[in-house]
């Protein structure tokens, strides 16, 4: 069996671990993989998997060994193949480890010995690299990088929108579970303890960061001469809402009606159901990476909150997203979809009528979308292959 280390430094509470952990299960689930997740916060991997237990150093969740990622770290014999989530930077002691038996397996090469023997076949350290759909991620997709000190190197592996790069986050069956539960969304509303919509009212699911200028959106919904019912999960921006609201707090459970909005608490939300509050809602306010990727299999319009990077640069990386989404949406809609992401990412006034008066048409041009990201190879499968082209046998062991 192949057994992989997966190492996650969780930065943006929900965003790193919540693409390490879906990659994990994904790995053991479809191609039998014995993966190790190494997570330093083991409370946020709680919030998005409930099973698993914040206490505990090791345990074995949906098919996953989860271990906490704690110096001193264990001296242990590192994985076959090794995925340093986002630049994390490995623990030393493992480091050195991989040297130790790098240089092992090179000493065999040159008795000439089998370098399978006792080690597997070769090493690949892949740094994953956070998702942009920037073209020059295309031309560093899978380069190497030799260690300027150890007889090591890495990989990059770059996600993103096109074959020339990883792809995406995609389970087997996520379309058709997607499918299925647009095709009859009555339980999945039932199981959020909330009324189906009724005709004519837009159901936009938030989660922002609590930068947003989420009081300016409020105001437009409610303002907006036609129903919109918001349904916020438990998050940063839950106090600047309540605030909003003239409240002193918010709760699971609470709703807010003002005008022509109606706003719903909803609990912090586990993987699975946030994907399904994506799938059944009308519009979804996503953010980062993990949601962001999420949104787009829903095939519903999305508005993409991207993450803040020092001196502006991710206003560049929003740029090339919405260059690349918006290839055949017309023209008008394709305005409307930019400002209002220009707004919403600016601290601006985002206009929400102008905005949703093309709602018919970026529904269909989501759909579409999603339709064409599925036809890459997954993210997955992509490092799957990946691997295997760089010398790991699909039955080599650690």
């Amino acid at each position: 069996m192949v057994h992989w280390d997966i190492f996650c430094h969780v930065i943006d509470n929900y965003g790193d671990i919540g693409v390490c952990w879906r990659l994990s299960r994904q790995l053991a689930a479809e191609y039998g993989i014995a993966v190790r997740l190494w997570v330093d916060d083991l409370a946020s991997l709680q919030r998005i998997c409930p099973y698993v237990d914040a206490s505990l150093e090791a345990q074995h969740c949906q098919g996953v060994e989860v271990r906490h990622w704690v110096e001193p770290f264990p001296d242990l014999m590192p994985a076959k193949v090794v995925i340093e989530a986002f630049g994390c930077e490995l623990p030393q002691r493992y480091v050195a480890a991989m040297t130790s038996s790098s240089a092992r397996v090179q000493q065999q090469a040159r008795n000439n010995a089998t370098t399978t023997t006792g080690e597997g076949g070769r090493r690949v350290w892949v740094n994953l690299e956070y998702l942009s759909a920037e073209q020059w991620v295309e031309g560093c997709h899978g380069l190497i990088s030799p260690h300027p000190c150890l007889p090591l190197a890495k990989y990059f592996f770059f996600p993103g929108f096109t074959a020339a790069t990883g792809g995406l986050l995609r389970e087997n069956d996520l379309l058709a579970q997607r499918d299925a539960v647009q095709h009859d969304s009555a339980e999945i509303w039932c199981r959020f303890d909330l009324s189906c919509p009724v005709p004519g009212e837009a159901t936009v699911s938030l989660f922002c960061y609590d930068s947003a200028p989420v009081d300016n959106l409020l105001d437009a919904w409610a303002s907006s001469g036609a129903p919109v019912r918001c349904l916020l999960p438990e998050s940063k921006a839950l106090a600047q809402v309540a605030n909003w609201a003239g409240q002193s707090s918010l709760t699971p459970g609470d709703s807010v009606q003002r005008g022509c909005l109606t706003l719903q608490i909803l609990p912090f939300l586990p993987q699975e159901d946030y994907d399904r509050l994506l799938w059944v809602c009308d519009c979804n306010f996503v953010r980062g990476e993990d949601s962001f990727v999420r949104a787009q299999w829903a095939a519903r319009p999305l508005v993409w909150q991207i993450y803040l990077q020092q001196d502006d640069a991710h206003h560049l990386k929003l740029e090339a997203f919405l260059s690349r989404y918006c290839q055949g949406l017309a023209a008008d809609a394709a305005a409307a979809l930019c400002a209002f992401h220009q707004s919403w990412n600016s601290g601006g006034r985002p206009d929400w009528g102008n905005f949703w008066q093309h709602h018919a048409v970026l529904q269909a041009h989501a759909a579409a979308w999603a339709g064409q990201l599925a036809q890459f190879a997954d993210l997955a499968s992509n490092l799957v292959s990946f691997c295997q082209h760089h010398g790991v046998s699909k039955n080599s062991s650690s």
